[in-house]
């Protein structure tokens, strides 16, 4: 059975509309999302990203990446962004990636994910089963989380949950 998905242990909230130009839910994430080490030769490029229906009294955003297939006993962030604007509803593609993170708004943060860096970490799994890559976005409650870059996935994960009014996933996969 697979690992249960990151919102499923999260109280129930509205549903998001996420959609993006680069991926669909339940195909598989193409080389452009895919990472550049670790035995892979992907472009490491964070995928576009839209989102709409956001409840009244959204103050901010967070996106993450989590892969609940890994092999660590704790799945695996590859993405966890924060602090995005109330007036910020979409993403291009890259915004989460490069040296200039192009396209990402002012005052977003990266927290460091699980490869080290601060920064959108594409797939990279170790051969077998593809692994499911949950993008998810969530409509917060505040403006600012309280925490800073240097804060753990999971304590920032909290801060989310928290604040979370809404949230809308797309569920990619990828395998060797």
């Amino acid at each position: 059975m697979p690992a249960p998905l990151p919102h499923e242990h999260l109280p129930s909230v509205p549903a998001l509309v996420v959609e993006s130009d680069d991926i669909r839910d339940g195909e598989t994430l193409a080389e452009l999302h895919v990472f550049n080490d670790w035995g892979m030769s992907g472009q490491n490029q964070s995928p576009q990203l839209r989102w709409s229906g956001a409840p009244e009294g959204t103050r901010g955003y967070a996106v993450t990446c989590f892969d609940p297939d890994a092999p660590t006993g704790s799945g695996f962030w590859h993405w966890v962004l924060f602090d995005l604007p109330a007036s910020v509803t979409e993403l291009p593609t890259g915004a989460g990636t490069g040296p200039d993170f192009k396209g990402l708004p002012e005052g977003a943060v990266h927290a460091r994910n699980d490869y080290g860096v601060k920064a959108y970490g594409g797939a990279a799994p170790p051969p077998g089963d593809p692994h499911r890559y949950v993008f998810t976005v969530h409509a917060l409650g505040v403006d600012k989380l309280g925490v800073d870059s240097d804060t753990s996935p999971a304590v920032v994960g909290f801060n989310i949950t928290a604040n979370t009014l809404a949230r809308g996933h797309v569920i990619a996969y990828y395998g060797v």
